[in-house]
């Protein structure tokens, strides 16, 4: 099947870069197996945080591989007070203390972070275990946002037989305003090209296709797409439109005709995180889509939020997007 053919290339890709990947959560026996396949297709150079023994004794009940896996203690490393001092003086005047600060560097999802943020791993995926609002601090804090970036967003990598959908943003922000709504469309166009190798054609949803609604919540997207249009005029970007317009071609023609973008479109901006969220779940449960994700997207470096519902094959995809994404 297609959707398994462009999973194996991203896989493949991966490999090429040789990155070195951090997971931290090694508590989850799913992040244990999926370092195991991680490993042994040689995808990345895994790293695994928290007590060696407990994580050899884990490993050994589940006959999970540990050959080739580094493990961690941020209890017993030598980076945990350097790492601690760092995010004290990123901190302090939030009103942190440097205990609080070495406390909350102690956890995994925070080493993991400094890790990145300090070039000792390329990349991290969590969130199989921490809530997505506990890996957005920790990848805020630590990492960091892009240049020019006003948003930490995310996006779903949505596979089909025949084809591939980028869905932003489904996972991160309630409601984005339009000039981060430009940022959402911006960094899910460029990183659908990068992960599929098809050039993007972005169409900012609503309720409406070019005029044939007025609104408030219309406004937001219209103003958005223009924000794109001045700021990356090389993205082929169209709206406000309406899903079928977007994505069915007789529709588009006759709903937004002369448009480039209108259906064609392979990367889908939603308005907002209901609309988002909704979506990409019922394109999965009922169209039969491989869900892959939510990508974090904005950050200096790839750090990544897992669904605490995940699989681990959608472990091992993730990190896989991860690796290929990271500089």
């Amino acid at each position: 099947m297609a959707e398994i053919l462009l999973l194996k290339q991203i896989r493949e890709k991966a490999a090429q870069r040789k990155r070195t990947l951090v997971l931290p959560e090694s508590h989850d026996e799913r992040v244990l197996k999926a370092a195991e396949i991680l490993t042994k297709e040689k995808v990345a150079s895994v790293i695994t945080l928290g007590n060696e023994d407990k994580i050899r004794s884990d490993a050994s009940k589940l006959s999970v591989d540990l050959q080739g896996i580094r493990i961690i203690d941020p209890d017993k490393s030598e980076k945990l007070s350097d790492f601690a001092n760092i995010f004290y003086n990123q901190r302090k005047h939030k009103g942190v203390t440097i205990e609080q600060a070495r406390e909350t560097i102690r956890r995994d999802i925070f080493f993991a972070g400094m890790m990145v943020r300090e070039d000792l791993a390329h990349a991290s995926v969590s969130g199989s275990f921490a809530t997505t609002a506990d890996v957005t601090r920790a990848s805020i804090f630590c990492v960091g946002l892009q240049p020019g970036m006003s948003i930490l967003s995310s996006f779903f990598l949505m596979a089909y037989p025949d084809r591939a959908y980028s869905f932003a943003d489904c996972a991160v922000n309630p409601n984005p305003d339009a000039g981060q709504l430009a940022d959402i469309a911006i960094s899910t166009a460029d990183n659908h090209k990068k992960l599929t190798g098809e050039e993007a054609y972005v169409a900012m949803l609503s309720f409406s296709t070019k005029g044939s609604a007025e609104h408030e919540l219309i406004d937001k997207v219209r103003q958005a797409t223009q924000f794109v249009k001045e700021r990356r005029p090389d993205i082929k970007v169209d709206g406000e439109l309406q899903f079928d317009a977007a994505i069915v071609e007789s529709v588009g023609k006759k709903k937004s005709p002369g448009s480039e973008v209108a259906g064609r479109a392979n990367v889908l901006v939603f308005p907002d995180l209901n609309a988002g969220n909704i979506g990409y779940k019922i394109a999965q449960r009922l169209g039969g889509a491989e869900a892959i994700g939510p990508v974090n997207q904005g950050l200096k470096k790839p750090f990544f939020d897992l669904s605490r519902g995940c699989s681990v094959e959608d472990i091992v995809n993730t990190a896989a997007i991860a690796c290929l994404m990271a500089e």
